[in-house]
């Protein structure tokens, strides 16, 4: 038995049920208000992804196919945490770690800071919960191996993949056939079955020590934070810069940016401006900035090579963003 409290019941009803198609990395972020994130489009596409959202109150489930690769940034509130998992993809990097096969699965606790990068065609999933609730069964079902609360992102190389996969498959499919007054659910029939699936896939996993893979993240991390500092300020860094301030050789930095994001930094700190621009785009007046004064403030002085360059990620014209 477990030590918590017996759950009400909540209408699927009354919860939020979103199945979209994403065509701004904005709107990917803004579905899931509970995970302050931001996210940039990091490869061509117009549309972006496809996204399932089913909102419980304090439970979330989230499923997205890429169909452009992206980049997700940002830190976990309070007493918030995810088990997650995604299909098999040498590219997909959630923060410090990857996936070496294809029954991966991870837990990102409270507060902690996340850098994922998603490439084209890989579908995600997650389950999110009120820690203390998820910890308190875990440590029902495992209490010294969950004796201490985790304080950064665990990965677990289980077969219990596929159970959390099936797991979010159904509970997305009966939100959507148990639309009705009758429809209702215990909160912690969700809860208890994550922390089954967790307790079961963390025993089963050996951990590795730390690798080259964290120290080449750290520099990754440091730079990604110089170029968005910069960028905030309208000011377009080199890459001299970066090596100088974080104090590495060219060589590491590109060994770094091939492992996180698969491009070189200047192709990254390109699509870096891109994305700003087109946010800039999105929420400017069009009867009082011009196209050409977004593309300079980010420094693309040849606004031809921009405009080709945008439409190729974006598939739209700067133009025509700006008009919308």
């Amino acid at each position: 038995m477990f030590n918590s409290d017996a759950g009400s019941s909540k209408g699927i009803s009354d919860s939020v049920l979103q199945s979209v198609s994403i065509y701004d990395a904005a709107r990917q972020a803004d579905i899931q208000p509970w995970a302050n994130m931001e996210c940039f489009q990091l490869g061509r596409g117009l549309q972006l992804s496809t996204v399932d959202c089913l909102d419980l109150g304090d439970q979330q489930i989230v499923r997205e196919r890429q169909l452009a690769p992206i980049q997700k940034l940002g830190i976990t509130p309070a007493n918030f945490c995810t088990v997650s998992c995604c299909t098999f993809d040498p590219g997909f990097r959630f923060s410090q770690l990857g996936t070496s096969s294809a029954a991966t699965m991870f837990f990102m606790p409270e507060q902690t800071e996340f850098d994922i990068y998603v490439p084209t065609g890989v579908q995600t999933a997650y389950v999110s919960l009120k820690q203390d609730a998820l910890l308190d069964a875990l440590r029902t079902l495992s209490p010294e191996q969950w004796e201490c609360t985790p304080e950064q992102l665990q990965l677990f190389q289980a077969v219990q993949q596929s159970a959390l996969k099936t797991l979010i498959n159904q509970w997305l499919l009966m939100a959507d056939s148990l639309r009705s007054p009758s429809g209702s659910v215990d909160d912690n029939l969700l809860l208890h079955s994550i922390a089954h699936i967790t307790a079961a896939a963390a025993q089963n996993t050996a951990h590795p020590p730390l690798t080259e893979r964290v120290q080449a993240f750290t520099v990754y991390r440091l730079a990604r934070a110089f170029i968005a500092d910069h960028l905030e300020l309208d000011v377009v860094p080199t890459v001299v810069d970066i090596c100088r301030v974080i104090g590495v050789s060219e060589r590491s930095l590109q060994y770094a940016f091939r492992a996180y994001v698969e491009m070189s930094p200047l192709a990254y700190l390109r699509l870096c401006r891109l994305n700003r621009a087109r946010a800039t785009l999105r929420a400017a007046d069009p009867h009082s900035t011009s196209v050409t004064t977004v593309a300079m403030r980010f420094g693309f002085l040849h606004i031809g090579r921009f405009s080709v360059d945008y439409k190729k990620i974006f598939a739209e014209s700067p133009s025509a963003t700006l008009a919308s």
